[in-house]
């Protein structure tokens, strides 16, 4: 049974609830001696009470048994804070709002960090009509490929999913498109935010 859901997680997620021990205990139906053995590590919750668990302390079932809390301060649902998740098993891509637990081929798959676009990693896009036509400056091996570009606005996520020998290249409907995204699976995620580029190519 992972940590999380024993000892001072459940002790410190009772007191971010303002819940004392007899509080919790009434809530999921145990005794309060049942709660004092699981915070000083004596005892483990049986699995039926996960889900009573996560309901108290408003979190996920996923999350307890992840071990990480995840807060999500986006409540706004605003798709500029978009996360993405790559699985290197298969290279599944699983985009979200905000951080979740997320799990591919028996991995737990962490949030892929961004950085700014470098000098490997240039990035070109030009208005036609009303799209964007993106172009990136890069090998499409098997073994060194952009696995995908996606465009996001305040509202929407557009992604075009690429593949080994064919162009890094996607073209977006503008739909105030703000940032753009993309992906390499030597180099990991790359970012550029078009609002504030001096140009169309980037190449620092």
């Amino acid at each position: 049974m992972n940590q999380y859901i024993t000892g001072e997680i459940i002790k410190e997620l009772r007191e971010k609830n303002r819940l004392t021990q007899a509080d919790l205990a009434s809530l999921i139906n145990v005794s309060d001696k049942t709660v004092s053995k699981w915070e000083t590590g004596k005892g483990y919750p049986d699995i039926s009470l996960l889900e009573p668990l996560a309901g108290v302390f408003k979190v996920s079932v996923a999350e307890l048994l992840a071990g990480d809390a995840v807060v999500n301060a986006n409540v706004s649902s605003n798709m500029l804070r978009s996360i993405f998740y790559i699985c290197p098993v298969c290279g599944n891509i699983i985009h979200s709002m905000g951080e979740t637990v997320v799990h591919c081929h028996g991995v737990q798959l962490k949030p892929e960090p961004a950085s700014e676009t470098d000098e490997n990693h240039s990035i070109n896009w030009e208005k036609v009509e009303d799209e964007y036509y993106v172009t990136i400056e890069h090998e499409m091996t098997k073994t060194h490929n952009i696995s995908f570009i996606a465009a996001v606005s305040p509202d929407r996520l557009q992604l075009v999913k690429l593949y080994p020998e064919g162009n890094a290249e996607a073209r977006f409907k503008i739909n105030v498109v703000k940032r753009l995204y993309f992906y390499c699976n030597r180099d990991g995620l790359f970012y550029v935010d078009i609002r504030t580029a001096k140009n169309n190519r980037i190449n620092r």
